[in-house]
């Protein structure tokens, strides 16, 4: 018998346009999965399991020859609108309010034929690294004993453990090529204004932005262009790149692990063997890239936050959003932001990617950290993720690939920045060493 769990999305939307199996058979077999497994795991926060089977036997109903993700089973994380489900935002203080309609990502995966089969657990409103919090906890398939990562944490544990090929979730502060760095996964944050947004009051800034997790570059190259509304791209003839390597931390102060500045210096190797003009060049961050970031990520949550009860949000919540009250004004001018651009674009004149590590540690481990204290919170997460808020600040588009495994045989990954308008070029790096460096899809939980 035939198994969908640990295809492709690109594998299971051929099957079923070609009826070699139909959509309730592929959704079906996820959510048995999805019990079987996320009592461990924690990736979701709710299951739509009667309504996801109800909506795959209405695909029968249309054309399936013209849907790209025809019967795939895709998670949510849950800060965004799935029409007929609350969107709690990993809080106790947001409404438990059925949303009457999908957000925009969530209508153009529908509509191109995949099936919402739950939402994903996150950290209070999105806030940290980590994901834990009243609605759940969510681990690493690959190790259980540590955190997904954050935000989109129940996103990337669902596709590692295998419950769904493709999941959508977004990226403020990294909260995309964090957990897909530390769960094996290809993320793709992409540049502003590439993917409608929508994401909280504002988009922290318009520092957010919407994007696939999948397991194969393929896959998000596939997802990435229904939620961009643009016909599917096929990987380009092979062309010459100008590669940067830097496994410099952006942020002063934090020191990257050798695990991962191996990563990034053998994926450099292997690009300059593919022909790529690889050489090691750090980009001009400023010395005030500490305290601009801190200013932003304490300042988004801090809008986010207006309209809810303090007294229901957790105390690092509520700290950090009382921190980034007294940043709001000067972050809405957006002067540092521009600055900061100014500074990079000289350097990506230059080369055409810039090749880093994902993260400089392995993930902390899967404890309450919502119960802990904020500095602590903010301590841990500096330390372990120091590598992706630059390119939510410039809003330039940035990629997690897995590349190699920590000394646990857990993933480690690599990061790959672009100027503006390049992820198609990302894409094609990135599938490049996918090719070069394979690495298994989904991790063992049976």
């Amino acid at each position: 018998m035939t198994t969908w769990v640990g295809r492709t999305a690109t594998e299971i939307a051929a099957a079923v346009r070609e009826q070699r199996v139909t959509p309730r058979e592929v959704v079906a077999e996820h959510l048995a999965r999805i019990g079987r497994f996320d009592g461990r795991v924690g990736a979701f926060r709710t299951v739509r399991a009667e309504a996801a089977l109800a909506e795959a036997d209405e695909l029968l109903s249309r054309d399936l020859g013209q849907l790209p993700l025809a019967g795939v089973p895709v998670a949510v994380k849950d800060n965004l609108a799935v029409r007929g489900e609350a969107n709690r935002n990993g809080s106790a203080a947001t409404p438990d309010t059925p949303a009457g309609e999908d957000h925009v990502t969530v209508a153009r995966l529908r509509a191109a034929g995949a099936v919402v089969v739950g939402l994903t657990n996150v950290p209070e409103l999105c806030v940290f690294g980590t994901t834990e919090g009243v609605h759940g906890t969510a681990r690493n398939p690959w190790d259980l004993s540590r955190t997904a990562g954050g935000s989109s944490g129940g996103s990337a544990a669902a596709v590692a453990a295998g419950m769904v090929p493709v999941a959508l979730g977004n990226d403020g502060m990294g909260s995309l090529r964090i957990p897909a760095a530390n769960c094996g996964l290809v993320a793709l944050k992409p540049g502003h204004g590439v993917v409608p947004a929508g994401i909280g009051h504002g988009d922290w800034f318009g520092m957010s932005e919407n994007g696939p997790l999948a397991t194969t570059v393929e896959d998000a190259r596939l997802m990435f262009a229904v939620l961009a509304d643009t016909e599917q791209q096929p990987p380009a003839e092979p062309v010459t790149r100008g590669i940067a390597v830097s496994v410099r931390s952006p942020l002063a102060g934090v020191r990257v692990t050798r695990p991962y500045t191996t990563a990034a210096r053998q994926a450099a190797a292997l690009l300059s063997e593919a022909g790529h003009r690889v050489r090691p060049a750090n980009p001009p961050y400023p010395v005030w890239l500490s305290t601009t970031s801190l200013a932003h990520w304490t300042a988004g949550t801090a809008v986010d936050a207006e309209d809810l009860d303090p007294r229901r949000l957790a105390r690092r919540t509520r700290v950090h959003a009382a921190v980034g009250r007294r940043f709001v004004t000067g972050v809405r001018t957006g002067v540092r932001r521009e600055q900061l651009r100014a500074r990079l674009a000289p350097f990506f004149a230059e080369h055409d990617v810039l090749l880093t590590p994902a993260l400089a540690r392995r993930s902390p481990a899967s404890v309450a950290w919502h119960e802990r204290g904020w500095l602590r919170n903010i301590l841990a997460n500096t330390a372990y993720s120091p590598m992706t808020p630059p390119w939510n600040l410039t809003g330039w588009p940035a990629m997690a690939v897995p590349f190699g495994t920590l000394p646990n045989g857990a993933p480690c990954a690599v990061q790959l920045v672009g100027r503006p308008g390049s992820e198609a070029a990302l894409l094609d790096v990135a599938g490049q060493l996918e090719v070069l460096n394979p690495w298994r899809r989904t991790a063992r939980l049976d």
